[in-house]
């Protein structure tokens, strides 16, 4: 079921009213009521992940109690201990992980490279379909046995709860990536509806389908024509073909997780920011402080920290930084565009390291100014840039392809008359949501304190006038980009 979807404009209204005039009196009742919601939602793509799922949710619900048990020396034999089950939830879920996403590409990389020595080998790959939104739950689930193993968080007997905690439907196709810590102790305590909680909650959502619908669905009309056919182009069609998908998967990515955000408020719940306008980043480190903040810190406290952080010799941060973006890029996709998507990242990040610079920019740009400075205009543009060229090796279908579109960017060459017309609409729609967010850059969303202090009047006739943009220029539906991953 997709956030921009009729399907979801009934289920959501249809489920919060059950949520807080039916079943509010029970919190267990409640909570099974979003285990049964949740898979309805998730259910609704393919009956059959929801087989997945549950197996998932079951056995890290049980890893943590036979945990508690271990502790409590209940168990036998005794050679199951804390380490040895938390050590094998992991594998588990990461075998399923691997499996799902990585089981062909790793065949077909074995078969290339066995073909480059002249060893001829016979492909044989499945038909595998991936699961939705398996690499999110899978690091719910992770987080869970981990930090119970670290006695961050009590193992839980609810396992209502603990199924609810992993298939909550706000966070569970495409994040953000939330931990045991803060999210399942929400599961235990009766929550009260809160209008301006929920008043919140809708802005955000509004805000999130702006960015989604009108944004990105627009961008990308634009995007695939020019990435299917990067030979054709010419190199100023392809450099904005390159900075529309920037938007692209911006408008997309973000758009969702202030769906998700603004829809997991509506249910009483507060979870992790993912975005921090990473394009107003004056350096790459503060744009992966800013982008997809969920998994950069689930890398950091769960592997990057692990191998030792920054507490090592430059040569062994340099090794880890280079680990947590390569293993990043392979998260995201089987495919070396991913990978290599990932090392550019890490090279970026090398001067940052040793000059120990990393750190530099902690608050927000042109913090109590209206404008930025010229330097920070500068430190923008050129962090955006290289942000941009990343994007090529993410987008491309193969590295051929991204090097191919990169010799293309490089010649001169006009704007097609034909593509002229058509981007300036996206082009003002992008600038718009730019504004929009510079003016609400101290703020957990752009759009979170606009209007909000307009009589009753004035505001909700902006709220009218942006449903209004969504129908009126509501690009072609297309599923979010981070549904594949």
């Amino acid at each position: 079921m997709l956030f921009n979807s009729i399907i979801f404009a009934f289920f959501l209204p249809i489920v919060f009213l059950l949520y807080w005039f039916v079943f509010q009196r029970n919190l267990k009742v409640q909570n099974f009521f979003v285990v049964v919601a949740s898979y309805v939602f998730y259910g609704w793509w393919d009956w059959r992940f929801l087989l997945m799922i549950a197996f998932t949710s079951f056995c890290s619900w049980g890893s943590g109690v036979l945990m508690q048990r271990a502790d409590n020396q209940q168990i036998t034999p005794r050679r199951l201990s804390r380490k040895f089950l938390s050590i094998s939830n992991i594998v588990l879920n990461l075998g399923i992980l691997g499996f799902f996403k990585y089981y062909n590409f790793f065949v077909e990389s074995f078969i290339f490279a066995f073909a480059s020595v002249g060893l001829h080998l016979q492909p044989h790959t499945l038909k595998i379909i991936l699961p939705v939104g398996i690499s999110f739950y899978t690091f719910h689930a992770l987080s869970y046995s981990i930090d119970v193993y670290k006695r961050k968080v009590e193992p839980t007997k609810d396992i209502v709860a603990f199924f609810a905690f992993i298939s909550f439907f706000p966070l569970l196709v495409a994040g953000p990536i939330e931990r045991a810590t803060k999210l399942l102790p929400q599961f235990y305590k009766k929550r009260t509806f809160d209008y301006e909680k929920a008043v919140d909650g809708m802005r955000q959502i509004l805000w999130g389908l702006f960015k989604k619908i009108v944004v990105a669905d627009n961008c990308a009309t634009y995007v695939n024509m020019v990435f299917e056919n990067p030979q054709d182009q010419t190199g100023s069609t392809l450099l904005l073909g390159a900075v529309f998908f920037a938007f692209q998967i911006y408008g997309d990515f973000s758009g969702y997780s202030d769906i998700a955000l603004g829809t997991a408020r509506l249910f009483g719940f507060n979870v992790i920011r993912n975005f921090a306008y990473p394009y107003f980043s004056r350096d790459i480190a503060e744009f992966w402080r800013r982008w997809h903040i969920s998994l950069t810190t689930w890398f950091r406290d769960y592997l990057y920290i692990p191998l030792g952080g920054s507490r090592v010799s430059k040569a062994k941060v340099v090794r880890n930084t280079f680990i947590i973006f390569l293993v990043s890029g392979f998260w995201h996709g089987a495919n070396w565009t991913f990978i290599t998507w990932g090392a550019f990242h890490a090279v970026l990040f090398l001067p940052l390291i040793l000059l120990n610079q990393n750190r530099k920019y902690t608050n927000i740009v042109a913090e109590g100014k209206f404008f930025p400075s010229v330097k920070e205009v500068f430190q923008m543009g050129l962090t955006f840039l290289l942000v941009v060229i990343g994007w090529v090796f993410f987008r491309a279908d193969s590295i051929g392809q991204a090097f191919e579109y990169f010799g293309g960017m490089i010649q001169f060459g006009t704007l097609r008359a034909s593509y002229r017309m058509f981007m300036m609409k996206e082009a003002w729609f992008f600038l718009g949501m730019l504004v929009v967010e510079w003016i609400g850059r101290k703020n957990q969303y752009g759009f979170e304190k606009i209007g909000i202090t307009w009589k009753p009047i004035f505001r909700y006739a902006m709220y009218y006038a942006i449903i209004l943009l969504i129908f009126l220029f509501a690009g072609k539906e297309q599923v979010f980009i981070y549904f594949q991953f």
